[in-house]
């Protein structure tokens, strides 16, 4: 893939692992449209993509807020033509009390963000690329949407839903010109994991994971999972029956 004057549309590009990939693809000479709810520090990404090479627009916007979403979507697709791949990155971990104890707003804010977020996102895109018979609609799941972990109920059922979400997407338009490409990361070093007492397996460098994601939309896969040694180990689970899984990740404790 020829990366240079790409028009990418990505949520969640404040922090973590949309701003690495924003400034990766400005690198690379992509037109880019961030969202995100914090502007100073879109501001300064924005800024920091245009030094980097690539055009960069930013749009303060709550991606649980649909008319916000397509809005801010028909304004970048109105200046540069067309938007040629979405990145649905959008996310938050729910690694708080109220979630854990499964309060339904602490929940429910986080399946928003999460699932209905990347809903919002592929509404405000979907309809003008099936127009043009071209375009990629890019998701950035979990390996935590492969079964339920322990103290992660809203978080795996958000990415679970996510994951199946594009995949019902992809074969409706697999015949229509746009691509789906679900990407399922393991535990990464973001804002998002910082702050866990316990050590989380296979952790990987938030810059040894970009490459990962480039790769797979370069591709265009149906799904990439990395890092190839916990992928290997959750997809094993899925097969586990119901008492064996119980006991191997009851024991889990990364999210304390």
């Amino acid at each position: 893939m020829e990366w240079k004057n790409k028009v990418i549309f990505l949520t969640g590009a404040s922090s973590g692992i949309g701003e690495a990939l924003a400034l990766a693809l400005a690198r690379r000479g992509a037109i880019l449209g961030l969202l995100a709810r914090r502007e100073e520090l879109l501001r300064d990404l924005a800024e920091g993509c245009e030094r980097n090479g690539g055009q960069a627009r930013y749009f303060a916007v709550d991606v649980t807020d649909a008319k916000a979403v397509a809005d801010a979507a028909e304004t970048f697709r109105n200046e540069f033509g067309k938007i040629d791949i979405l990145i649905a990155n959008a996310g938050i971990g729910g690694n708080n009390d109220e979630t854990r104890n499964l309060n339904a707003e602490a929940v429910a804010k986080v399946i928003n963000i999460n699932l209905l977020g990347a809903v919002n996102a592929v509404a405000a895109v979907l309809p003008a690329m099936l127009v043009n018979k071209s375009g990629q609609l890019v998701a950035v799941s979990s390996l935590a949407g492969f079964r339920g972990l322990p103290k992660s109920a809203a978080y795996s059922a958000s990415k679970a839903g996510m994951t199946a979400f594009f995949e019902s997407v992809r074969l409706d338009v697999q015949t229509k010109g746009v691509a789906v490409t679900i990407i399922q990361p393991g535990f990464i070093k973001t804002p998002l994991t910082s702050g866990r007492a316990n050590k989380m397996p296979f952790l990987m460098e938030l810059e040894d994971s970009i490459p990962h994601f480039l790769r797979a939309i370069e591709k265009r896969v149906k799904f990439a999972a990395f890092p190839w040694q916990l992928a290997s180990f959750v997809r094993l689970g899925r097969i586990f029956p119901a008492w064996l899984y119980d006991r191997i990740a009851g024991r889990a404790s990364f999210r304390e």
